[in-house]
């Protein structure tokens, strides 16, 4: 399974490979995140691998932290956000 750094398997994702390579290729440089973020940089990718070292946040005893929990897509309900965060901390603790 490719997942991101944040847990999201890549491959179900209608972005990956147009126009996202997945965030490791781009160093978190991801098309949303330069966009969407001052700091052009995922925050969670920015986080685990830049600050902390980690190859995923499923290797941070805070996981889900608030910052993992506040990075929401605005395209979603908050119940489809819970869903998420959940889904993706189970993929990143399977993994």
């Amino acid at each position: 399974m490719n997942l991101s750094v944040c847990g999201l398997i890549c491959t179900d994702c209608p972005f990956y490979t147009n126009p996202c390579n997945g965030c490791y290729n781009v160093k978190g440089q991801t098309f949303w995140a330069q966009e969407a973020t001052h700091e052009k940089i995922c925050l969670l990718y920015d986080c685990a691998a830049n600050k902390k070292g980690f190859n995923s946040c499923g290797e941070c005893d805070d996981l889900p932290c608030k910052k993992f929990q506040e990075l929401k897509d605005p395209n979603i309900t908050d119940e489809e956000h819970i869903k998420s965060i959940n889904d993706r901390v189970k993929n990143l603790q399977n993994n």
